[in-house]
Parts: structure tokens; C-alpha cells; sequence
């Protein structure tokens, strides 16, 4: 029985709204941790930890569906989408991340490949990667960020529900969505080199909004990463 292949356009209807309730629900929340009285025996605590951490996580996706054109079929705004999302995860600048992640597309699991690493081996892998993606400029500006928030919010919140996120997230992007589908390189015998989570959509949600099936979006990266699950 033939099947239909799943196309969407970046003139899903949807694009934009997803990236806007994105953005305010990532802004909503650390707002509200941020102004949090700390309680270290709290459960609420650490979950807001791990909530920060995984909006961080989404607002980088959200950048990435706008390098692939998937927010909105208007480039202006579809860009503008992706620098907002891109500054808001630690300063990280929209061009900059354009340029090496169509090389990744383009080379994947290669010497070209900005994004893979030939050892195979997490830590070093993981600290080659984020050497390519940290520059000074972004140190700078949240550094600044930093002591300017403290005049308004307590430097504790700022530290555990602003910095430590954005940092876990890095890892979180890294692992799931870099290491585990490439850490095989070309043994895994296909035309993207790309490993791919087993069927479950909602591990899939959780680890890194479905880029653990990440042969299907190398195969299929016009879709939007709320309806990659669809292809698996």
C-alpha cells in the first residue's frame, strides 16, 4: 500500500504563533523564577531549573526552523523570528548560526562539518563544539546582562535560572541533537550519515522537540520541528 510523504512549506499558518507562544512562555516563566523566594528543599526549585533549561533548548529550535525558512514564508519576518530566538539563547548571533548550520546539512559527518567531531568522544566533542559556537562578543554581552539584571533581581535566581539553563541546554542540544545521531559517523550506512531516536513521541518531545529523529529531519528539513514527529 502506498504511503503519502509529509510536506509543509513555510507557509504553515502555524509557524509564527508556535514561535510567539515559544518566546512568551520562556520569558513568562524565567520572569517568574526570577523573582521567586529560593527554597533549596523546594521540588519547585529544580523543576524550574529543568524547565528553563528546556525552554532555552526550544528557543533554539525555534532559531534553527528559521534557518530553514519554516517560521514564516515572509523572510523578513521569518528571519527576524530567528535573531530574536537566537539572541535570547546567550546572545547567539542569527548569521552566524545560518551560515554553519547549512554547512552541517551540507557535510554532514565530515572534515567540513562544523558541528561534528572525528574522536567520537562526548567531552571532547562536546568542548570542540562549543568552542565553534561561544565568541567572545557573547561572553561580553552576558556578562553586561548580567550585572544589569542583578540591580533588578537577585543574583542567586539570575545564576540558577538563567545562566545554569542556558548552559544545561547547550548540553541538552548537543547530546540529543549532535552526538547520539552523528556520534556513528558514516557507519550508519545511509545519504545523511544520521542515526535516529526509536519511535516515542514523547521522549522525543522532551529530550530535544523531536530532533531525535534526526535522519527524518536531514531527510526532510522543511519541516518544522511540531510536525517532524509526523514523519517518523
Amino acid at each position: 500500500m502506498a504511503t503519502r510523504k509529509l510536506v509543509y512549506t513555510a507557509i504553515d499558518p502555524y509557524g509564527i504563533f508556535i514561535a510567539i507562544v515559544m518566546i512568551l512562555s520562556w520569558l513568562t516563566s524565567l520572569l517568574f523564577l526570577l523573582q521567586w523566594h529560593l527554597n533549596y528543599t523546594a521540588l519547585v526549585l529544580y523543576l524550574g531549573i529543568l524547565l528553563q533549561t528546556h525552554l532555552f533548548t526550544g528557543l533554539f529550535i525555534t532559531a534553527h526552523d528559521a534557518m530553514h525558512g519554516t517560521v514564516s514564508s515572509n523572510k523578513i519576518l521569518n528571519d527576524t523570528i530567528g535573531w530574536i530566538t537566537s539572541l535570547l539563547f546567550a546572545f547567539n548571533f542569527y548569521d552566524r548560526l545560518l551560515v554553519k548550520h547549512h554547512e552541517h546539512h551540507r557535510h554532514v559527518a565530515s572534515d567540513k562539518d562544523p558541528d561534528y567531531h572525528e574522536s567520537g568522544k562526548l567531552l571532547i566533542w562536546y568542548y570542540n563544539f562549543i568552542k565553534k559556537y561561544t565568541t567572545i562578543k557573547q561572553l561580553v554581552l552576558m556578562t553586561i546582562s548580567l550585572q544589569l539584571l542583578r540591580l533588578i533581581f537577585p543574583l542567586e535566581n539570575l545564576l540558577l535560572f538563567w545562566i545554569l539553563p542556558s548552559i544545561l541546554s547547550t548540553f541538552q542540544l548537543f547530546y540529543f541533537g549532535t552526538y547520539i545521531p552523528h556520534k556513528d559517523g558514516h557507519s550508519h550506512n545511509n545519504k545523511h550519515n544520521s542515526g535516529s531516536l526509536k519511535k516515542n513521541h514523547v521522549l522525543a518531545f522532551f529530550t530535544c522537540y523531536f530532533f531525535g529523529y534526526h535522519y527524518e529531519h536531514h531527510d526532510a528539513p522543511h519541516v518544522p520541528w511540531w510536525r517532524l514527529w509526523r514523519t517518523k
